[in-house]
């Protein structure tokens, strides 16, 4: 029971790292117009991200489902990379512009930080196809969820972002308890060693190379040796962090010290943490379970109670 209660906290902690890296890029990609959509207000982003994700899983579990695992695998490496370049242009440029104390040029600083980046997630993809064990996996989706959560918060106005955690926590029930075909597309993406999930080890020694079937490891009734949180778990609840902390912007109480906009993020994230603490209620029976609903409707909660205690009325502006 004690490797499990180490496994959950390391869990908690990455679920709070992440949205935490994730606020504090946010400025950056905001800055640099890296916006997923021109409109962060407009609803009907939510609609056609939400349409992105039905296509793309679609196309996976068709791939899946016509034995051609391999070709889903080389879709799934190829956006990682393509999203891990990206991910890293900006922090890479920084750094470099830093580094050099701001005089080098500004065009040839863009050229260098875009072929650094572009190689690094090149190195990162290679390594992670060519030594897969469980914390090259976690490495890689810890720096593509931060990233990506960062990316996708600016790209949602309050409102969006609402409506996205809601219709997304639909979607994941759906998936998980009616037609149970995410337990298989995780199943069969786990096989393949793909940072779609992290892994937490409940033992020294664990070899996430070695790992079994999930789907057959629930079916036979065995204890599993580590824990997984899906990338998305970690993703979309914090969309709605980075969003509060983004768009927030009409004056209001300062509350611990913060601003208003970061005192609701933090309630967002703190919110994110409890609906997870009750979701691990659930995981620690050893079934596979809907992580958006408590991880969504604790964000959500957490976001009502702060923004109604910064402002005294519900601000989405």
């Amino acid at each position: 029971m004690r490797r499990e209660y180490a496994s959950v906290a390391a869990m908690a902690a990455i679920l709070v790292a992440s949205q935490a890296v994730a606020i504090a890029l946010s400025p950056l990609f905001q800055g640099s117009g890296f916006q997923a959509f021109p409109n962060p207000s407009d609803v009907t982003n939510t609609v056609i991200y939400v349409i992105l994700i039905l296509v793309f899983t679609a196309v996976i579990l068709g791939l899946v489902r016509y034995r051609r695992q391999n070709l889903a695998k080389y879709v799934i490496m190829a956006s990682i990379f393509v999203t891990l370049a990206f991910v890293l242009l900006l922090p890479l440029y920084y750094g470099l512009y830093y580094a050099t104390g701001g005089n080098a040029d500004p065009n040839l600083l863009a050229n260098v930080a875009t072929l650094l980046s572009f190689a690094l997630a090149a190195v990162l993809v290679y390594v992670l196809v060519k030594f897969p064990e469980w914390y090259v996996v976690d490495t890689v989706g810890f720096v593509t969820a931060a990233g990506v959560t960062a990316i996708l918060g600016i790209s949602f106005g309050l409102l969006p972002a609402i409506l996205l955690l809601i219709a997304l926590a639909v979607y994941d029930a759906w998936a998980v308890y009616r037609t149970k075909h995410m337990i298989t597309l995780a199943d069969e993406l786990t096989s393949q060693r793909l940072p779609i999930l992290l892994v937490i080890p409940k033992r020294a020694g664990y070899s996430f190379r070695e790992q079994k079937s999930l789907k057959a490891q629930v079916e036979a009734g065995e204890e599993r040796e580590a824990m997984f949180i899906g990338l998305g778990d970690l993703i979309i609840p914090g969309i709605m962090s980075v969003s509060a902390f983004t768009f927030l912007t009409a004056p209001g109480r300062f509350l611990l010290g913060l601003e208003p906009n970061a005192f609701v993020a933090l309630g967002t994230v703190i919110g994110s943490l409890v609906g997870f603490f009750f979701l691990m209620r659930f995981v620690l029976r050893g079934n596979p379970q809907a992580g958006l609903p408590l991880l969504n409707g604790g964000a959500l909660l957490g976001f009502l109670l702060t923004n109604l205690l910064a402002y005294g009325y519900l601000n989405l502006a």
